[in-house]
């Protein structure tokens, strides 16, 4: 059979469907793949040492842009190394296209070394999985898989060349392509697919919703996907100060605007307890983008709902669903015409002075932090307290937090964001025990030449077991050491140069200043290790 490979047709369908960048760690069974990227060079390569740092950036890459990068990956273990951060962009609701390459069709039923059950595998993160069956059909597979992985837009568009999407959600989808299909002539380039319009908000609803904000009683609305866009928080601010509801924003958002020109608005806490402080006079909780908290583990003799119990909960706009932002424009409209949004002032905080600590390093960031910067934050328990506030009336930027709670999010996502958003400086703050799952991460910065600042929050310490290892009522003396992160000592500056990103080591508040203000005025990666006192936090 004459004609393209079904790899190059693969690809050349990806590139139609706007689909530019792949961040790949491929094997023998992707070969023909890795070819076709040479003979398209409209798709950019980006080598990563470690899957879950291909499926972190692409979720990063994913959450700045509203569209998809692919990542390409080597049969069934090659995915399962990449399972942590899709579980993440999954959370998140990023469009993220798998490319998994499979053994030839006729080679499987020998169950060779690499054999493994790839579908069960994607199933665990992914919305859509398909396994492609013949070459002529791969083109169509591709633009199938962009199409799933793009759920939730403002209105029905063709994604293809020079499309721009107005949606922020998205699912991740899983293409397992045979490799003597990319290899085989006969591939089949596809026309993008169109995609439906997302359900628009029901006027009704909002209607109803607004009857409620009118009340009088006490109301909070908790903000969460697209509902945390600027316009989508100018929307909520106009709504908070003609009716008098507060606002909460989800803790460790997707992607989240804020600092000055910004409306200001109060985390949801983490701690389940403090969550019901939070709701405890709130007859209505009306949910815009967000889910009904529920406390990240179970504990004993605690609740998993934070919610009190007479407090009454209202969908405004679903996770994933109807536009978010949409629906509080239209509620805007209905409750608060002629009122203005409230906006934070730019007004940072002063530079902290003496021995760096787990309270003040947030500040040397928020007094530092420039104008416009993309904030990746896996400081956990090193920021959880205090990063925020720091943050909040500092110059406006972009946060991008742990979704989904899978650790070793931080430096991947840097790296796609960087990607997405080339012009743009971006912030790394990054604990010292997840860093170690994706530090491989740190050699693609240096390869691609990102302009990425990274902060290890150094305190020899998984703080958080310790923490947690109270709250479950356990007790572990000897057994402690498995949150000890010394003996030996991590040398995060060593890791780094070793990996072609220079590197620096901050005790004081000023050295952390110092070299920040370094780091941001100079090209390219950095990495500075905060030296936080042992086992803070």
């Amino acid at each position: 059979m004459q004609g393209t490979s079904g790899a190059h047709a693969l690809v050349r369908t990806l590139v139609d469907s706007d689909v530019r960048v792949c961040f790949a760690n491929p094997g023998t069974s992707e070969m023909h793949f890795v070819a076709a990227l040479d003979a398209l060079p409209q798709m950019r390569g980006v080598l990563c040492l470690f899957e879950g740092v291909a499926t972190g950036a692409a979720d990063g890459y994913g959450r700045m842009t509203g569209r998809p990068a692919a990542t390409l990956l080597h049969l069934g273990p090659g995915l399962a190394n990449g399972l942590a951060n899709l579980h993440n962009a999954r959370r998140a609701n990023t469009p993220v296209v798998n490319v998994v390459g499979d053994h030839a069709i006729d080679h499987k039923p020998l169950d060779s070394l690499l054999e493994s059950d790839i579908d069960a595998l994607a199933g665990t993160v992914s919305t859509w999985v398909r396994r492609s069956t013949t070459t002529e059909a791969l083109g169509a597979d591709a633009a199938d898989a962009v199409a799933a992985a793009l759920t939730c837009f403002d209105g029905a568009e063709e994604v293809g060349q020079g499309s721009s999407r107005t949606g922020t959600s998205g699912s991740v989808s899983t293409l397992i392509v045979p490799a003597n299909l990319s290899w085989s002539a006969g591939g089949r380039p596809a026309r993008p697919v169109k995609i439906p319009a997302s359900p628009a908000p029901s006027e009704e609803h909002v209607r109803s919703i607004a009857r409620l904000l009118r009340s009088g009683e006490p109301c909070v609305l908790l903000l969460d996907g697209a509902a945390l866009s600027e316009r989508g928080l100018r929307a909520a601010s106009r709504i908070e100060h003609a009716t008098g509801a507060r606002l909460l924003s989800r803790n460790w958002a997707a992607r989240q605007r804020r600092g000055a020109g910004v409306p200001l608005v109060e985390p949801l806490a983490y701690r389940g307890e403090q969550i019901t402080v939070q709701l405890r006079d709130a007859q209505h909780l009306v949910l815009c983008g967000a889910r009904t908290p529920v406390t990240s583990f179970a504990y004993p003799d605690r609740s998993s709902l934070p919610t009190p119990p007479d407090t009454r909960v209202h969908v405004l706009a679903e996770d994933g669903g109807a536009d978010a932002v949409l629906a509080l424009d239209m509620l805007a409209d209905h409750v608060a015409p002629g009122i203005e949004p409230v906006l934070a002032p730019l007004s940072p905080p002063p530079l902290p002075r003496g021995e760096l600590t787990v309270d003040n390093w947030t500040a040397v960031i928020g007094a530092l932090l420039p104008h416009d910067a993309i904030v990746c934050d896996e400081s956990i328990t090193a920021g959880m307290a205090t990063l925020q506030p720091a943050t909040a009336c500092s110059p406006p930027h972009d946060m991008l937090g742990l979704t989904g709670l899978s650790i070793g999010q931080g430096l991947p996502s840097a790296t796609g964001a960087a990607i997405a958003c080339p012009d743009r400086p971006v912030i790394c703050l990054q604990a010292d025990g997840s860093a170690m799952y994706t530090l491989s991460a740190l050699w693609s910065h240096a390869r691609e030449n990102l302009d990425i600042t990274t902060v290890i929050l150094n305190n020899s310490s998984y703080a958080i077991l310790r923490a947690e290892l109270e709250r479950v009522g356990a007790t572990a003396e000897a057994s402690a050491q498995l949150f000890d992160l010394s003996r030996p000592d991590l040398d995060f500056l060593s890791l780094a140069n070793g990996m072609g990103v220079p590197a620096g080591r901050a005790r004081t508040a000023g050295e952390l200043a110092r070299q920040f203000r370094r780091a941001l005025s100079e090209p390219g990666p950095h990495l500075i290790e905060a030296v936080l006192p042992p086992r803070a936090g």
